[in-house]
């Protein structure tokens, strides 16, 4: 059995622009969003795991959002078992 792909000819490009691109004008690369990051401040404050570990206990213990709870839950779980402390802990009852 033959297939009809062999015998579709390409059809020869004399005119045009040739974009490379699916039909549309070719960007210039990279993100619009370079500057995310980016501070102009002489001394930046990144939080410590501790200081993170506790805002997600307050956020636990004061929110009302289930998703923001679930959320919470999974990064204090992440971050107390790298510690090797998740199995000691009590569960949460939600």
């Amino acid at each position: 059995m033959e297939s009809n792909l062999s015998k579709i000819k390409p059809k020869l490009r004399t005119q045009g622009r040739v974009s490379g691109n699916f039909g549309r004008n070719k960007v210039k690369a990279g993100s619009t969003l370079m500057e995310i990051g980016m501070t102009n401040a002489t001394t930046v404050h990144i939080a410590t795991q501790d200081e993170y570990l506790n805002r997600m206990y307050t956020v636990l213990e004061k929110s009302t959002d289930k998703k923001l709870t679930i959320f919470a839950h999974e990064e204090i779980k992440r971050i107390l078992a790298q510690r090797g402390q998740w199995g000691k802990q009590v569960t949460i009852a939600e």
